[in-house]
């Protein structure tokens, strides 16, 4: 009895194991759609509650955006978009992203901007980028009104956490991976 108890625990963990191996895989043509869907109401969330925000993501090489139904308080994962030239050319998912948030806000966005060609390339040839120990990455604070403070971005790499009402923080990033999707 005592065997069949383990071997049922082992086959259970299993279990829960395999759904989130598959998602990490691979994204089917409808989940791209949805995202893609996501992304751009999500890029137009952020230009119209960040001021500035427009400016900085059109001067980067490419943005990565991970729409508000894939991060909840915690560090929960999602999937997102990289976006060049207006496209999306890859797909992510991520996780151990964490954050506190202002009272009242439940969902949020990220969208990373990768400010030179090197800091798309890298993170386009790396399959999990390990962000939380990336010196080249920068997040982004709101300056007086709201608005993006354009001293601040002397990074590379620039991440905001925005929802419905703007820039949210402060963001702490140790162990955030973001992993791409083949």
């Amino acid at each position: 009895m005592r065997r069949f108890i383990q071997t049922a625990f082992a086959l259970i963990c299993l279990a829960c194991l395999v759904p989130g191996l598959a998602l990490a895989r691979d994204y089917d043509s409808a989940t791209k759609a949805q995202i893609n869907t996501k992304v751009n109401a999500e890029l137009s969330n952020l230009f119209a509650s960040v001021p500035g925000s427009q400016d900085v993501i059109s001067r980067a090489a490419g943005v990565l955006v991970f729409p508000r139904a894939g991060f909840m308080v915690g560090g929960q994962h999602g999937g997102g978009a990289l976006r060049v030239a207006g496209k999306s050319v890859d797909y992510y998912h991520t996780d151990r992203m964490t954050y506190d948030v202002r009272p009242g806000a439940t969902e949020h966005s990220v969208a990373i901007a990768f400010m030179t060609q090197e800091a798309l390339q890298r993170v386009q040839a790396d399959k999990d980028w390990d962000v939380g120990t990336d010196p080249s990455v920068a997040i982004v604070a709101a300056g007086a009104g709201g608005k993006v403070d354009a001293s601040q971005l002397d990074k590379p790499v620039q991440i905001f956490v925005f929802d419905d009402k703007g820039l949210v923080g402060p963001v702490t990033l140790p162990g955030a991976t973001i992993t791409k999707v083949e």
